[in-house]
């Protein structure tokens, strides 16, 4: 029987029951400014400048990190090492995991098809970026090597063409920007989400922006969607092509294009080979949609849909029931799953630590800016080698003129440290030269071996010459750089994957699902919500809930298939259907409309029209005292495309906009306390949309035309007074009678 365990009270320390925490419990006080600076400003400016954001070179941290490691680990020559070593050497630079490490590895990769243009070479299953569920294999299974075009990241990476600092724990150094001979940040797609910004990159074919870079750099100002008119993506698909939208993201650095799938009918098999998907989505995804509209019953064209990708590449196969139209039913897919589906681009970058937003032009500026300082700074590495090697051999010359003389000075040199000093004096050499020539080995001390050596002075002088003048011009600068991109351009351009379609009417005809029809009450906010609430929902309910300060501007009693146009400040307007917005209730604020019509950044909606059928007219009042009358069928479209340009004018700041079935009367207040009962009937109405209009009310400087509503019969006490025969009028200065009546009409 095993002895029993003694208690070691005598090793336990007594509890101290009055013990205290210094600082426990305390609440410290402190300003929200403080603590945003203090706390949140730090975190946030780590995760844009060391994390999120890509830079000129195109390519965040975490990329940068891993492709100079496997660089500095020799990967560069072909040869294939597991990734699980890779990830490893890299935590060396980034100490944030090997999970991370890998993922960023696998997305580099070609085996993965994420990038045009992959910077790593692959051995083993690395996943696709078209599936889901197709997931790499573990990093210990897995090889890797940095692929040719990786050449051109490193190009000259030894000259001081770049910055290097110290790495995390200052164990070794990681240059700040790598060198790239091309403008890599706008040939690999990049996408990143950071604090209070995020940014969006889209990939374009290498050979266009090589030849744009080229044009651009012999002519800043020339038209650059001409030689580079639509991204590319590495899974192809078609860009449903508009050239005014294209060109405005080109400029400004946001904006958004549709990309479509591409498919075949293989009419042996009746299916639909679906081959090419955008890079939004994946398969997955798309066939998880057809099933669930199977299931729903607003697809009944298909017998069946299954995966068939295989070693020859993507392929999703749909079966189609006899008699079912191909096309159609693609134009309907296209319609209801992400086989269509929008890129959105935001090109943010950073600019020397701060994250901007540019357009295309401004991105080539600065890429140009960037190669041209790392060309110039390998010039002047080349040219202080060179300057080096000259002066050596410049001090080699003067032994030369008596060979014996040297051998017989070091010979009866004593002592090893007077050596070089007696060489400096014998030949009249500076220390550098005195020192190179100690160390030129016996058996080089004759003259053939100087006179080959001194040879070389004429083509280093003549070399020196011609860096010194490259460095000079900055044309010659220019030239270094297009001949670096005519090379680039040689070596891995390949033709493009994406297709691009212009878009038409007929390939913008969209499906028509049936839309279910019921009476609804539609409500707009003054801060651009929406409801739509249905009548026995609006009849068990109680107040209206919303935002503080908002108010309800427009109620409609309609039914759930009514058109609506969302008119917003940007003169631009949204069409949809109520029947796109949720039944909502009175407890609830309702739909955000500018977020759930995808509008622009800053875009709000500030009127709603609902258009049961477009006859009529729109109603604009401007602050300049100019109205404009335009039919209500210049709105209508053929097809249902869902923004409309240029719907009102933006000469002058909009006042108030109306829709009217018919002609009627409306008042109109200036600032300067003038009114003017003002009949629609008296202006005409135009089909242009964006028309400046026709003067109405005359605003003397410094004033404006305030507020306008629809005239109440019996609201004015005089209403004479404030009508008139001839437009534009000044209108009439309120009586003091009225004042009163029109206070409690407001």
């Amino acid at each position: 029987m095993a002895p029993k365990k003694k208690k070691k009270t005598e090793n336990m320390r007594e509890k101290n029951l009055n013990a205290t925490i210094i600082g426990s419990g305390l609440v410290v006080e402190q300003p929200v400014a403080e603590t945003l600076e203090v706390n949140y400003m730090p975190y946030a400016m780590s995760v844009i400048v060391s994390r999120a954001i890509p830079e000129i070179d195109g390519f965040k941290p975490a990329h940068r990190k891993l492709l100079y490691m496997m660089y500095d680990m020799g990967l560069l020559k072909g040869s294939f090492v597991k990734c699980a070593n890779i990830v490893g050497q890299t935590m060396k630079l980034n100490p944030h995991g090997d999970a991370a490490i890998y993922d960023t590895l696998v997305r580099l990769s070609r085996g993965n098809e994420t990038l045009l243009h992959p910077y790593i070479e692959s051995k083993g299953s690395f996943g696709k970026a078209y599936s889901r569920d197709m997931v790499p294999a573990a990093y210990r299974y897995t090889e890797a090597c940095l692929a040719k075009i990786s050449s051109e990241l490193f190009a000259d990476i030894s000259k001081d063409t770049v910055d290097f600092v110290d790495n995390y724990d200052a164990s070794m150094k990681e240059p700040t920007l790598l060198p790239v001979t091309f403008p890599s940040v706008l040939v690999n797609a990049n996408t990143g989400i950071a604090v209070g910004m995020a940014s969006s990159i889209c990939s374009f074919n290498l050979t266009e922006v090589c030849e744009t870079t080229i044009r651009f750099l012999r002519d800043p100002d020339f038209d650059i969607i001409e030689t580079l008119p639509a991204p590319d993506f590495p899974g192809g698909g078609t860009v449903m092509y508009d050239r005014e939208e294209m060109k405005k993201i080109f400029e400004t650095g946001r904006g958004g294009f549709k990309v479509r799938g591409r498919y075949t009918y293989d009419k042996s098999y009746n299916c639909i080979d679906i081959t090419e998907i955008p890079p939004t989505t994946n398969c997955e995804s798309i066939i998880e949609k057809v099933i669930e509209l199977v299931k729903l019953k607003k697809v009944t064209e298909i017998n069946d849909i299954r995966d068939e990708t295989g070693r020859d590449g993507m392929k999703i196969t749909i079966d189609l029931k006899r008699g079912a139209d191909p096309d159609k039913l693609m134009q309907k897919l296209y319609k209801l799953t992400p086989l269509e589906d929008t890129f959105s681009c935001n090109f943010n970058i950073l600019i020397a630590g701060t994250p901007r937003v540019l357009g295309v032009r401004q991105i080539l500026e600065e890429w140009v800016a960037f190669r041209s300082q790392c060309v110039k700074r390998r010039v002047y590495f080349d040219l202080k080698k060179a300057k080096d090697k000259l002066h050596l051999l410049k001090g080699l010359s003067k032994i030369l003129l008596d060979i014996d003389k040297a051998v017989k000075i070091v010979r009866e040199t004593e002592a090893e440290s007077e050596v070089v000093p007696n060489l400096m004096i014998g030949f009249g050499i500076d220390e550098i030269q005195a020192n190179y020539v100690a160390e030129i080995k016996l058996r080089h001390l004759n003259k053939e071996y100087i006179l080959n050596r001194l040879s070389e002075i004429d083509g280093l002088e003549e070399s020196i010459r011609d860096m010194e003048d490259l460095l000079s011009k900055s044309s010659r600068i220019k030239s270094v750089i297009i001949s670096e991109l005519k090379e680039v351009i040689k070596k891995y351009g390949q033709p493009r994957k994406t297709e691009i379609v212009f878009k038409t009417e007929e390939n913008d005809a969209e499906y028509e699902e049936k839309i279910p029809d019921y009476p609804v009450t539609l409500f707009f906010t003054k801060e651009g919500y929406f409801k739509k609430i249905t009548p026995q929902s609006l009849r068990m309910s109680g107040e209206q809930k919303l935002k503080d300060g908002d108010e309800i501007v427009e109620t409609a009693e309609t039914t759930n298939d009514v058109e609506l146009m969302f008119f917003t400040n940007k003169c631009q307007v949204y069409k949809t259907r109520a029947a796109a917005f949720a039944d909502s209730k009175a407890s609830l604020l309702g739909d955000y409309v500018a977020s759930k019509l995808e509008m622009e950044e800053g875009e709000t909606a500030i009127y709603m029209a609902v258009v049961p059928e477009y006859k009529g007219s729109m109603l604009f009042f401007y602050e300049n005292g100019k109205v404009s009358k335009i039919d209500l069928a210049a709105y209508e479209t053929k097809t249902n495309r869902k923004k409309l340009i240029n719907a009102y004018s933006d000469k002058s700041p909009l006042t108030a906009v109306f829709m009217a079935a018919e002609d009627g009367e409306y008042l109109l207040h200036s600032s300067n306390g003038r009114m003017l009962l003002f009949n629609s009937a008296a202006i005409n109405v135009k089909t242009t949309k964006n028309t400046q209009g026709v003067a109405v009310m005359t605003q003397r400087k410094g004033h404006r035309l305030m507020k306008v509503e629809p005239y109440v019969e019996g609201s004015l006490l005089s209403p004479h007074r404030y009508r008139t025969k001839t437009l534009p009028s000044a209108g009439s200065i309120m009586k003091a009678e009225e004042k009163g009546e029109q206070m409690s009409l407001i």
